[in-house]
């Protein structure tokens, strides 16, 4: 009897046990081991610590330096032993001992904080104070501590114990947004890191410890104190003779404050203009901005810009056509010529063998947090668009002289009848005289007969940017009435046609590089034929008759070659001046902010004086 109650419950049993067998297996092979779980829960890509970028001029000096935080990425082979040293000894002794966790100091520490009920002392080592840095807070929480435990762990698994302490190195906080131990060095002493003193080396590294208590500026002595702790220690374990750390602590430290280099902001700011145009032609965030629209296009915009931060902030040099000299030479004029008045001014400057911009002005007295009217301000272009529109197009389709005819008599297109600005009537005259007095009525003959579509043919190639298709058939713009209008940068640009017949579009930068001067991004502009050579030299004599003879004669800088054009809007609301040297293309603009009229600066003619100061 109990045999068969034996089988029975075996027969019973025996499908749990299958049961329990499978539902086991299936069990165990989702457990996972913690390294597994930590790998999904904590992901740690590569370690891309943020650096400053600078702008530099012509001869390669800097002129702005970009960073926030200002930190400059040094390689672990030219940071100095001793400092690497000095480090390790005061925030981690056994840092190639332990794997990323020291457990003798975390239980040290929770003691005191247990007694302390709260967090009084810390015990984190290096790789925790890496993982701190670059993927946590700093905030004074068990959380924030368990997850930089966590960090930790995972850090030294993906990387070897030098590249953690390299990256330490370049990652910790020196005050005054002050990054690294290259950035501290040059910050703090104009010296790279590999060029320091011991006696400097060690002053440098009492500072992170609290890095508000022993800044050098503000609390010197609480830094030197610190500075001859962290010597003493360095004798204590053998690193140096007590000869020699007395030799350390006696010299003297004198502190060489870096001043942030932020010069030339007219142009700096256009720089990042630019870099940012770059970049969006480099990666095709232009081509999808023109297909885009409504949300989409906001999208693409987001992202475009935190590309531009994530380029800037990776430590590039911006190699830029800039002559600081030529910059002041511009900046003076502006500033000379128009002070004392509530009346702004802009100019743009273009060596004429390069087509580089070299010198902008974004304003009177500009500083970096003004509208940039150089390239940001959109004006109507008045007479200076004749020689582009009118003059330039008939005679290069015509094939006409500089002496050929035109009536400057009374003229109506479409019932539209402008004036000459004397509101006379001039009969024939030539081609000379039209441009040299600027008769509007011969201009706009010169337009009617080349005919508006070819005409404006010609003004589409230098790429205005605020064309409309309502300035495309209209007949205002012959002389100089379009919707938006155009920059002193963009005029600058399209009178740079005449020095060859030919046009590239002006740029401020070179190239961008890395650190290393690997190249990231440079322009690729190609020359686009505008003028016959026949056409270019019938224009380069009648732009010089207007400042030999015409209404351009205070332009006159008394260089071997001088041409230009004056341009007046209605109402004399804007003052132009726009030409070229054998040297420089320059135009300059004279106007309010808030439109209104400058009549009573109309005979001082700025706009003249400050072109001529700056191209002579």
């Amino acid at each position: 009897m109990r045999t068969v109650f034996g089988y029975t419950v075996i027969a019973l049993l025996l499908p749990v046990a299958v049961f329990l067998f499978y539902f086991t297996n299936a069990e165990a092979h989702k457990v996972r081991s913690f390294d597994e779980v930590v790998d999904e829960k904590i992901v740690i890509k590569d370690v891309h610590l943020p650096q400053a970028s600078k702008m530099v001029d012509k001869d390669g000096n800097p002129y702005l330096e970009i960073h926030q935080p200002y930190r400059i990425i040094a390689d672990g082979k030219t940071i100095p032993p001793f400092l690497k040293e000095l480090f390790l000894q005061s925030e981690d002794k056994h840092f190639y001992d332990h794997s990323g966790i020291n457990a003798a100091a975390v239980m040290r520490a929770m003691l005191v904080n247990a007694k302390a009920d709260g967090i009084e002392q810390g015990a984190s080592t290096i790789t925790q104070q890496l993982a701190r840095n670059v993927y946590l807070s700093h905030d004074r929480t068990l959380v924030r501590k368990v997850s930089e435990v966590l960090y930790a762990y995972e850090l030294e698994k993906r990387l070897s114990k030098d590249e953690i302490l390299n990256l330490y190195l370049n990652a910790i906080y020196f005050n005054h947004q002050v990054y690294g131990v290259e950035a501290a060095a040059q910050f703090y002493f104009q010296k790279h890191v590999n060029e320091l003193t011991k006696a400097q080396m060690a002053f440098i590294a009492a500072i992170p410890n609290n890095p508000s208590l022993y800044d050098p500026v503000r609390h010197f002595d609480n830094t030197k104190k610190r500075q001859e702790r962290l010597i003493d220690m360095m004798q204590r374990e053998k690193f140096i003779t007590a000869a020699e750390a007395e030799e350390i602590k006696k010299e003297p430290i004198k502190l060489q404050v870096r001043d942030r280099i932020d010069k030339y902001a007219s142009y700096s700011t256009y720089v990042e203009d630019e870099l940012k145009r770059l970049i969006a032609k480099t990666e095709g965030f232009d081509q999808q901005l023109q297909n885009a629209k409504g949300e989409e296009k906001t999208t693409i915009e987001h992202k475009l810009n935190d590309r531009v931060q994530e380029v800037m902030s990776s430590g590039i040099v911006v190699h830029t056509s800039l002559d600081p000299a030529k910059q002041r030479q511009a900046e003076n004029a502006v500033n000379s010529v128009m002070a004392g008045s509530s009346v702004q001014a802009s100019a743009s400057v273009i060596k004429n063998d390069t087509r580089d911009i070299v010198a902008l002005v974004g304003g009177k007295d500009f500083d970096r947090t003004q509208f940039n009217r150089s390239f940001q301000g959109f004006r109507q272009p008045g007479s200076t668009i004749k020689p582009l529109l009118d003059f330039g197009p008939y005679i290069d389709t015509t094939q006409a002289g500089v002496n050929s005819m035109v009536s400057a008599d009374k003229y109506c297109v479409r019932g539209w009848c402008p004036k000459n600005y004397s509101g006379k009537e001039y009969g024939m005259v030539t081609l000379k005289t039209a441009l040299s007095k600027s008769y509007n009525t011969a201009a706009l003959r010169l337009f009617i007969k080349t005919g508006n579509e070819r005409a404006y043919s010609y003004l589409e190639k230098f790429e205005f940017e605020r064309m409309t298709e309502k300035d495309r058939y209209s007949d205002s713009k012959a002389l100089g009435g379009f919707r938006h209008g155009m920059t002193t940068l963009e005029i600058a640009g399209a009178y740079t046609s005449f020095i060859d017949g030919t046009f590239t579009k002006p740029r401020a930068i070179q190239k961008v590089t890395d650190r290393q001067g690997n190249l990231l991004y440079e322009w690729k502009d190609e020359p686009r034929a505008i003028w016959s050579k026949a056409t270019t030299y019938k224009m380069r004599y009648l732009l010089a008759d207007v400042i030999q003879n015409g209404t351009g004669k205070k332009a006159n800088p008394g260089t071997a070659y001088a041409g230009g054009k004056t341009g007046t809007t209605n109402n004399t609301r804007d003052l132009w001046f726009a030409g070229l040297t054998d040297q420089y293309t320059a135009s300059v603009w004279v106007g309010k902010d808030v439109e209104g009229s400058i009549r009573y600066l109309e005979k001082y003619a700025p706009n003249q004086l400050i072109w001529r100061r700056i191209v002579r």
